[in-house]
């Protein structure tokens, strides 16, 4: 398995999270978007499988280097025989953890290769640690949002956030020229308390923040939300949908 040869080597604290970034964003679409392709080809017949990301944002279940010691940092080995011994979210849970914990040992193996100080790791990891982990976003244990799910209430046909469309020319102002009005200090008040509940909301998908001028969707199944581009829904087919299931949701079935 060649993951850490070739051209591409991060020298720089940016290069190390890009590609950070990178393999985690490959390792979250594997347990989420292609959850099922990922569980078919963990086969507990086969030999110690491992789970792999890459700096493009790719994923393979593949078996591990041969040499010994290996490029870089190699990932849980054997995932794929606990498959059916567990439950599949206590399973999927499990192999989220054990890739976070790769993600940082890949991370700090390129600081210790490139010789980072103290003040270069420790920028390095707040960096990383800015995002949410794989097993928070596999598993949804960031904060539920009460509001959204009321409003999403209020929107059924679309399942889609209040203010999540991209704000074009139409949006009105919420202030005149001259001092706002009472019912517009109001408005902008209310705009501001729910814009700070949202941005504590994480795509299910890429775990990434919840923006103001991105269109997102509520699974009805999992009550996860998720940028409209990461699930490929647009707003116009939204409102077509009566109960919207997210990948993960539409590809689960009953397991032997």
């Amino acid at each position: 398995m060649d993951v850490g040869s070739g051209p591409y080597n991060p020298r720089s604290v940016d290069d190390v999270f890009r590609d950070f970034k990178g393999r985690r964003a490959g390792i979250i679409e594997a347990l989420t978007t292609h959850v099922e392709i990922f569980y078919q080809q963990c086969d507990p017949e086969k030999e110690n499988l491992c789970l792999y990301g890459f700096p493009d944002e790719q994923w393979e279940v593949s078996l591990p280097a041969e040499e010994v010691p290996p490029e870089l940092p190699e990932p849980a080995l054997g995932i794929n025989f606990a498959r059916d011994g567990m439950e599949e979210k206590d399973w999927l849970s499990l192999v989220a953890v054990h890739s976070d914990a790769w993600l940082l040992s890949v991370a700090f193996y390129f600081g210790a290769r490139f010789g980072f100080d103290k003040n270069e790791r420790k920028r390095l990891f707040g960096m990383m640690n800015e995002l949410p982990t794989i097993f928070e976003v596999v598993t949804g244990t960031m904060k539920k949002q009460v509001k959204e799910k009321s409003s999403a209430t209020n929107h059924s046909s679309t399942k889609s956030k209040p203010n999540s469309k991209v704000r074009g020319s139409e949006s009105q102002p919420k202030y005149s020229k001259g001092m706002p009005h009472k019912e517009e200090e109001e408005g902008l008040e209310e705009e501001e308390e729910e814009e700070d509940e949202h941005g504590e909301t994480l795509c299910g998908a890429c775990g990434e923040n919840y923006a103001s001028d991105e269109f997102w969707i509520c699974c009805d199944v999992c009550e996860k939300w998720f940028h409209g581009n990461c699930v490929k829904i647009t707003p116009a087919r939204a409102e077509h949908i009566k109960q919207y299931k997210c990948p993960s949701c539409s590809n689960k079935r009953a397991r032997p």
